[in-house]
Parts: C-alpha cells; structure tokens; sequence
C-alpha cells in the first residue's frame, strides 16, 4: 500500500524534530520511522488520517499487531506512538493524544538457556591447544565461564586488571559504570597464565596490546569476534543451536552457582546486578534443574 503524501511528510518532520531535540542513535530513529510508516499503512487502510487518529483505533492496532508481533515489539511501538503523538499534541496540531492512558504490553522476560555442566566441559575442551589462538580461546572460555563476564567486559578487560597472583578480575566500567571484583578461580588462572606465557606475544606479533584478548593481527578482540569464537567452538562441542547466545557461559555460570548452593546475593554481585530481581530469573532455572535431580534420585520422586 503506497503512503499517503501527507502521512510521509509528517512522519519526516517528526523524525527530524526528534532527532534534533534528543540527539538520538540512528538505530532508534530508524525504528521510529519503521513503526510509524507501520501503523500510517494500517490507520490509512482504515480511511483515518495520522492526525485524526482515537484511542480506540491504537487499542485495535495493537491488538491485531499482537497476533504476529512479541511483547517487546508491541510495546516499542506504542512508545514510538506515544512520542509522535506528544510532539503533535506539544505543537498544538492536535487536541488529544490517542495514545494517552495506554499500558505498555506486559512484556515476560525469557528464562536465560543455561547449558548442562557436560556441555560446558565439551565447550572448554574445544579449542586446539597447539595454536595460539587455541590457547587463546581455551583461556577466555575458562575466564567466562569462571568470572560470569559480559562479552563486553571480556573484549575490553586490559591486561593490568587481571590480578593472576590474588586470583580476581577487576572489571571497570560494565554495564551502567559499575566496578567490581571477580574471583576467577584455579581453572582459569591456570589458563590464562599459560596464554600470556606462550600465546599473548605471538598474537601480538611484538606490539603492546591495552587489552588482554586479541586477534590473529593483535588487536583487540570485538564482541563480534569473541561470539563468532564462541559458535564455531559450540558446533565442535555438539552444543543445540537454540541454546546459544553471546550470554551463554554467563548465563551458565550463574546457573551452575545456583545449582551448587550458592546465595543469590552473592551471584547478585559477581553478576553486577543493581537489582536482585535481575538475578532472580536464574533461580527459576536452578529450580527446575534440582527439581529434574530430585525426581531422578530421589526414591520417591
């Protein structure tokens, strides 16, 4: 369906206004443009013009939006309407904001898909010790499933915050500009004391590197590149392929500390969780697992 002169032109004043005001990321100017040009279509098949739109006609919207669309979606775009309509009510081009009083969709947040304990030994195993980059790989594999890290945190954690001899890392600068400290753990240290012995400098072909992975060229490892390490080495290991995520061995490590006995707070922590609520997906999971083993083991489970 071709869009109205005067639903484009109005979804690109928008756009540009937004944009001027907020400064936004081209990511979500585009995913406003994408759900505004959306909804247009719909409301224009209906003989409605943009500006003449009810709360009814939104509520209807999103209802049959609903049918194909997730949660998180649906509710992206009522944000995208409610910022659109605001800007038009702002400007006195419309009386009523059709969107005003909407509730967001619920959106239900997904169990984290945390492997079995034999899937990770399979994960550890998978690199190719004979290489430099199979070192490599084995000792950011051991690190992540040992500390919990973001992909984030690994790619850009610099040699100086990993304190091999106290057996911790330090990691600055996570997700919201938290700091913390994180055991690491025999395992790990061993791994990483064996990369940077006889791996790190061959990477690095003789440059000073600032972080402490890094490529076959010595430059610092993308969260690209680390995930793309992470499936290949997951395809070896006979890993499902919907059990994967670039979260994997953090969503695993955490699982596994539940599973072990240990305290949520403390998982809170070396996660760097602000909110335990955060952290209380995982118990779901834990629980279904000690739930699994009761059955099995227990003589009347």
């Amino acid at each position: 369906m071709t869009l109205s002169a005067t639903s484009e032109r109005l979804i690109d004043e928008f756009i540009d206004a937004v944009w001027l005001a907020d400064g936004l990321a081209s990511n979500t100017v585009d995913s406003y443009r994408r759900d505004l040009l959306i909804w247009a279509q719909w409301l224009e098949g209906e003989g409605c013009a943009l500006l003449a739109a009810t709360r009814d006609q939104v509520q209807s919207f999103l209802a049959r939006q609903a049918r194909e669309a997730k949660a998180a979606t649906l509710a992206r775009r009522l944000a995208s309407l409610r910022k659109f309509y605001r800007h038009w009510r702002s400007s006195e081009r419309i009386a009523l904001d059709p969107t005003e009083l909407l509730s967001s969709p619920r959106r239900v947040r997904p169990l984290p898909k945390a492997l079995e304990e034999i899937h990770i030994t399979a994960l550890l195993d998978a690199p190719d010790l004979e290489q430099p980059a199979g070192l490599r790989d084995r000792a950011m594999l051991e690190l992540m499933y040992a500390t919990g890290l973001r992909v984030s945190e690994l790619v850009a954690l610099p040699i100086e915050h990993v304190h091999l001899n106290e057996g911790f890392v330090q990691v600055v600068g996570g997700k919201g500009g938290k700091q913390r400290i994180v055991p690491m753990g025999a395992e790990a240290q061993h791994w990483l004391e064996r990369y940077l012995r006889e791996a790190h400098g061959l990477l690095c072909t003789g440059r000073k590197a600032p972080t402490l992975f890094v490529n076959q060229r010595g430059e610092p490892l993308t969260r690209q590149g680390a995930w793309f390490i992470i499936k290949g080495y997951a395809v070896i290991a006979g890993i499902p392929a919907e059990k994967l995520s670039p979260h994997v061995l953090r969503h695993a490590f955490a699982t596994h500390l539940l599973n072990h006995g240990a305290d949520l707070r403390i998982v809170q922590m070396l996660l760097g969780h602000a909110d335990i609520g955060t952290t209380q997906i995982y118990t779901h999971v834990a629980t279904a697992r000690l739930q699994a083993l009761h059955g099995l083991h227990h003589p009347r489970g």
